[in-house]
C-alpha cells in the first residue's frame, strides 16, 4: 500500500470513529479516491463539505490534539513569501501550507489529521511548527485565498506605462474564473440560497445569504476594477451579454461540485455604482421531502394528503419567493406518481427535480409555449392532474380554473402574503368571484424560519419585552418556554441550522364560499375563514416555539404586526353580514 493510500485509510477510520461518515460510506470513498489518484481531503474538498460537517473534524482536532483553524483565520495570516518557497508539487502532496513566521516558530495549514510534524519541523530548518487542522473545505479555500494573492502580485510586477495590450487577456480571466469558483465553493460549503455582488463607490460588498439571512464573506477581497471583471466572467457563464450594462440581464448555467450539480439563476441590476449581481444557487440533487417530512401540522397534513384525491378543483400554494411552495407541491406529486390510476401532467418554469412516473414539461417563453398554451394543450391528452409551477398572470390564472372545472385536479402557486389574500390575488387577475368559489379547494400559505441549532440549543425562558406584549396582550401562557441557539462552529455562530415552513390552512368551506362569491372584503373573508376553519400560521408558529424548534423572535419575521395578536373571526365575520356557525 503507497503512502496516499494509507493516509487515505487512516483519515477514513477517523471519520467513522468521530460520527462523519458509515463503514460503507468510508470505503466508498475510499475506492473512488483510489480509482481517481486523489487524496480522501482532496475528494471531500470537490463535495463541498456536504458530507463531513465541521463538528467532526472538532472530534478529531481533540483525538489528535491540535488546534482546528478556520480559513478566514489564517488568511489574515498568510505570507505568500513563505509558501512560494517550498515547491508546490510538494505541498501538495503532503497537503500542508506553511502560512506564517513567527520568530522561531511556523503556523503550518494541513487537512490531514496524520501529518507529520517532525517531518515538516526539518523541511522548515528546525522551527518549531503550530500545526492547524483545517476541515478540507476550509483549505481548499486557503488554497484559492493563495493563488488569487500571487497573481494579483504578477500582474502588479507585469504593470509598466506600455500601452495595455487589450488582447492579452488568458492571464487576468484565470485569476477571475478562479476567483468566481471560490466564490461558489464558499457558497455552497456555508449551504447559501444565493450569492450577492454590490457596489458602493471604492467598496465592494459580497454576501451570502444563508438560513435567508445575508452574511458578508470577508477573506474574499475584491476591488471595483476587480469586479467589473469578475461581472463579465459571470455572464459569460450564464450566456447575457457582457456589452450592455445598462438594464438588468437574466440568465443561468450550470456547475458541478464533485458529485453535486448546481444550477445557477444569474440577475444583473444597473445602479449607481456599476452592475451588482445576485446568483441563485439551487442543487439538483437535493433530496425530495415527502408530506410527512415537510414538518406540517397534523390537520393539515391530513387534509393535503386528502386534496390529492379530490377528482377536480384547484389547490395553491402561496408565500414569496424561497418559502418552499415547490417543496410542498412536490411532496404531493411524489404520492400521485405512485398512484397507476392517474396520469399527471406539469409545466414548470424550471424543472426543480425529475420525478418518476410524472410527465413533465418546461416553458418555452421564447417558442410561445408558456404556462397558459401548454394548459390548454394539457386538457386534450386526458389527464387526471395538473401541476401549474405558478399562476402569474391573467391568462394562466383562466386556464387553471377551466382545468379544474372541466374535472382535472390543478394543482399551482401564487405569490401573495397569507392563504385568504390568495382569493384577492385570483380577483385581481381578473378571475369571476363564482369562478373562484366553486373551484377552489384549499389553500396553503407558507414561510420559511429559521430552525434553532440543535448543537447549540439552549433554554431562553418565558417570552419578554414588546414583541411578547404584542404576541400576548393578556401575558404569556404559563409554563410556556422558550429556547435559542447560542452559536457554536456547526451554525458559525448564528444559532440556527436550516429551515422549517409555517403553514396557514384554508380550507373552502360553504360559508367561505359564500363569502367569496359576495365579494366581501379581505378583511369580512379572513374573519368567516376563522370561523369556519382556518388555521392560522401564528398558531403552527407557536407550536414550533413551544417545541424549541424555531426561537420565539422569529415570529417577527413570519407575520405582520396585526397577526401577532391572537385574530378574532366572529367580530369580523359579523361586519360581513353572514352569520357564524356554532
Amino acid at each position: 500500500m503507497d503512502p496516499t493510500q494509507q493516509r487515505n485509510c487512516k483519515l477514513a477510520q477517523r471519520l467513522v470513529a468521530a460520527g462523519g461518515l458509515t463503514p460503507e460510506e468510508a470505503a466508498a470513498a475510499v475506492q473512488e479516491a483510489e480509482g481517481r489518484g486523489l487524496g480522501l481531503c482532496d475528494l471531500l474538498c470537490e463535495r463541498a463539505g456536504a458530507v463531513v460537517e465541521r463538528p467532526v473534524w472538532e472530534r478529531i482536532a481533540a483525538q489528535r490534539h491540535l488546534t482546528l483553524s478556520t480559513s478566514d483565520e489564517l488568511t489574515e495570516l498568510l505570507d505568500p513569501a513563505l509558501a512560494a518557497s517550498f515547491p508546490r508539487r510538494f505541498l501538495e502532496h503532503h497537503r500542508i501550507l506553511p502560512v506564517a513566521r513567527r520568530g522561531q516558530e511556523v503556523v503550518v495549514a494541513t487537512c490531514d489529521p496524520d501529518a507529520e510534524v517532525p517531518e515538516i519541523a526539518n523541511l522548515l530548518g528546525g522551527r518549531r511548527v503550530d500545526l492547524r487542522l483545517l476541515t478540507p473545505i476550509d483549505f481548499r479555500r486557503l488554497r484559492m485565498s493563495l493563488d488569487l494573492i500571487e497573481r494579483r502580485k504578477e500582474r502588479a510586477a507585469a504593470r509598466s506605462d506600455a500601452p495595455r495590450d487589450l488582447l492579452a487577456r488568458e492571464e487576468g480571466m484565470a485569476e477571475l474564473i478562479t476567483l468566481f469558483e471560490a466564490i461558489l465553493v464558499d457558497a455552497i460549503s456555508a449551504r447559501a440560497s444565493d450569492v450577492h455582488l454590490e457596489r458602493y463607490g471604492d467598496r465592494v460588498r459580497l454576501r451570502l445569504r444563508v438560513d435567508g439571512d445575508l452574511r458578508d464573506l470577508r477573506h474574499l477581497k475584491i476591488g471595483p476594477e476587480q469586479l467589473i471583471g469578475l461581472v463579465n466572467v459571470i455572464k459569460v457563464q450564464a450566456n447575457l451579454d457582457i456589452a450592455e450594462r445598462r438594464v438588468p440581464q437574466g440568465g443561468r448555467t450550470t456547475v458541478r461540485a464533485g458529485n453535486r450539480v448546481f444550477d445557477l439563476r444569474v440577475q444583473t441590476q444597473p445602479s449607481l455604482h456599476g452592475e451588482h449581481v445576485v446568483i441563485r444557487l439551487l442543487p439538483q440533487d437535493t433530496k425530495l421531502l415527502t408530506i410527512e417530512q415537510l414538518g406540517f401540522p397534523e390537520g393539515p397534513g391530513r387534509a393535503y394528503r386528502r386534496l390529492l384525491d379530490s377528482p377536480s378543483g384547484l389547490v395553491l400554494v402561496v408565500g414569496p419567493t424561497g418559502s418552499g411552495k415547490s417543496t410542498t407541491l412536490y411532496a404531493g406529486l411524489q404520492v400521485l406518481a405512485r398512484d397507476a390510476t392517474r396520469k399527471v401532467l406539469t409545466i414548470e418554469d424550471p424543472i426543480e427535480y425529475a420525478l418518476d412516473d410524472v410527465q413533465q414539461s418546461q416553458v418555452r417563453p421564447e417558442l410561445g409555449f408558456v404556462f397558459a398554451s401548454a394548459m390548454r394543450s394539457f386538457v386534450r391528452e386526458d389527464p387526471d392532474v395538473i401541476l401549474v409551477g405558478e399562476i402569474r398572470d391573467p391568462e394562466t390564472a383562466l386556464e387553471a380554473l377551466r382545468a379544474s372545472q372541466t374535472g382535472h385536479l390543478v394543482l399551482s402557486t401564487l405569490h401573495c402574503n397569507d392563504a385568504v389574500d390568495a382569493v384577492q390575488r385570483l380577483i385581481d387577475l381578473g378571475m369571476h368571484p363564482n369562478s373562484i368559489a366553486s373551484e377552489v379547494l384549499a389553500v396553503f400559505a407558507q414561510r420559511l424560519a429559521k430552525r434553532i441549532c440543535p448543537d447549540c440549543r439552549a433554554p431562553a425562558g418565558p417570552p419578554t419585552g414588546d414583541l411578547a406584549l404584542e404576541v400576548f396582550p393578556g401575558g404569556p401562557p404559563a409554563g410556556l418556554e422558550t429556547w435559542r441557539g447560542r452559536g457554536c462552529s456547526r451554525c458559525a455562530g448564528a444559532g440556527s441550522y436550516g429551515r422549517i415552513a409555517a403553514v396557514e390552512f384554508l380550507p373552502a368551506s360553504p360559508a367561505f364560499r359564500g363569502a367569496v362569491s359576495r365579494r366581501c372584503s379581505v378583511d369580512e373573508l379572513r374573519g368567516v375563514a376563522l370561523d369556519a376553519g382556518l388555521l392560522p400560521m401564528r398558531e403552527h408558529a407557536l407550536d414550533l416555539i413551544a417545541a424549541g424548534t424555531i426561537a420565539f423572535e422569529e415570529l417577527r419575521m413570519l407575520l405582520p404586526p396585526e397577526r401577532l395578536a391572537p385574530e378574532h373571526g366572529r367580530r369580523l365575520a359579523a361586519r360581513a353580514g353572514s352569520v357564524a356557525p356554532s
